[in-house]
């Protein structure tokens, strides 16, 4: 029998529209409680991080709004796709994070869900500010112009 490594079924998941609509002052791992069989479902890349946020709540940090499809071959009952779901992070980061947001204008939004070497799940997390329409219109430019760039050479 041929043996499958772990690579194959393991699916990072990004949340592209974050680049997009936020400007990135700073980023941090964060571990993330999963229950049940929501782990298998996403090594299987069932989950979306679009329209996901966290907030700051009794000095804990919760991921609000990520979708984590059901697994279909759980045994036990599926959890509600869209809970809070508690990001895990040491005292000192949480607080550093939370004199941060108390600023004007500044949110957590998670980047990208992925597997460390040890296969735990992580959650990149930033902390980002709203960018401008006129900013979103000159980072579709420098794109336009970097694409015309490597169509030329």
């Amino acid at each position: 029998m041929k043996k499958v490594a772990k690579s194959e079924f393991v699916k990072t998941i990004y949340n592209r529209k974050a680049r997009y609509e936020y400007e990135i002052l700073e980023t941090l791992e964060a571990g993330i409680a999963l229950k049940g069989a929501e782990v298998k479902s996403i090594r299987q890349g069932k989950a979306s991080l679009d329209d996901s946020f966290a907030l700051l709540r009794n000095n804990e940090v919760t991921l609000e709004n990520m979708q984590i499809t059901p697994y279909e071959h759980a045994t036990t009952e599926p959890q509600d796709p869209r809970r809070s779901r508690k990001l895990l992070l040491h005292k000192d980061e949480i607080l550093k994070l939370k004199s941060k947001v108390e600023q004007k204008g500044l949110t957590l939004v998670p980047l990208k869900l992925y597997f460390n070497s040890r296969g735990i799940a992580k959650l990149e997390l930033a902390l980002v500010r709203g960018k401008k329409m006129h900013d979103k219109r000159e980072a579709i430019k420098q794109r336009d112009l970097e694409r015309e760039m490597r169509r030329g050479e």
